[in-house]
């Protein structure tokens, strides 16, 4: 069991799979990713790569599939379009267009049959090596007071431990999501001392998807993960379950059991938009948070006749 003792390794690297299908979202996917679907004017993993450069990430690895080659080609260098638009006189958005990878380094790697999140995340083992790295989930906004990846490899680098992000969940929607048993750290003065404070947990077990019933707790996992290097080997023995695909969750278990693994709730609001409704809801919430739209929008919606 890890100890809250010590400086770790800085987490450096972080995996975003982004090889899904995106099927609930046709037919606007039939020929474009699911992440590249525009949220207000961004598109939807430029908000999970914008964690991570606010989260001190420099190397960001992309899980990727057949047709994603837009994900590529949006985080690439554009000198053409740059030029084009510096000629027009817009060097703001030339400017903008240049700083969309925020100086990360990208690299990508296929992941060729859907074999589930825990393949998808051990296809990146190479890339990511011997070190922590976090996992994003591009379909997710996580919209917080710091970023969400940033606090994760804080509570890392003090403890030594995995650690994931959850969030409290109604009953009703306890089936959608990984569930964690839990218990309280205890109260050491590194522990109490942290701005986490009663917020961080350390995890049990973690049950994928179960009936309210037999949850283990209302705290569902939100889609953020730092992680360390021991997982792929948990990975690699982990079985293929229900629809042949290779569960996270799984490897997760056996990690809280052997290595440890830290839990803690998430401070703001978690957009899940890889649903209709979740993308519409985030697409409305972003709205009303921008500078340039946002007192308008506001207005807009007051004015409707519902």
């Amino acid at each position: 069991m890890t100890n809250m003792t010590g400086k770790q390794r800085r987490v450096r690297k972080a995996v975003l799979p982004v090889a899904g299908l995106g099927t609930r979202f046709l037919p606007a996917t039939k020929a474009m990713p699911k992440e590249m679907l525009p949220i207000v004017d961004k598109p939807l993993v430029q908000y999970a790569v914008e964690e991570c450069i606010a989260s001190g990430i420099e190397h960001v690895i992309f899980v990727t599939g057949r047709g994603k080659n837009a994900i590529e080609d949006h985080f690439d260098l554009a000198p053409e379009l740059e030029r084009f638009l510096e000629e027009r006189g817009k060097p703001e958005l030339a400017r903008m267009v240049r700083e969309i990878g925020g100086g990360l380094q990208f690299s990508y790697t296929r992941q060729n049959v859907a074999l589930g999140l825990g393949h998808a995340v051990l296809c990146a083992a190479e890339l990511v090596g011997d070190e922590p790295f976090a996992v994003l989930l591009g379909d997710v906004i996580m919209d917080g007071a710091i970023a969400a990846t940033r606090e994760l490899t804080d509570i890392y680098e003090a403890t030594g431990g995995g650690v994931i992000h959850v969030e409290r969940v109604p009953r009703e929607r306890l089936h959608l999501y990984g569930i964690i048993d839990a218990e309280p750290v205890a109260r050491t003065a590194a522990a109490g001392q942290a701005p986490w404070g009663d917020r961080l947990m350390r995890v049990r077990n973690l049950v994928e998807k179960p009936e309210a019933s037999r949850a283990p707790s209302n705290l569902g996992v939100t889609g953020r993960y730092v992680l360390p290097p021991e997982v792929f080997g948990y990975l690699k023995q982990t079985e293929a379950g229900t629809g042949g695909e290779i569960q996270l969750t799984d490897a997760l278990c056996r990690l809280a059991k052997e290595n440890g693994l830290y839990a803690v709730v998430f401070e703001g609001r978690t957009h899940d938009a890889g649903d209709k409704l979740g993308f519409l809801e985030a697409t409305v919430e972003m709205g009303l948070k921008d500078p340039k739209l946002g007192s308008d929008f506001r207005t807009y919606l007051r004015g409707l006749k519902l």
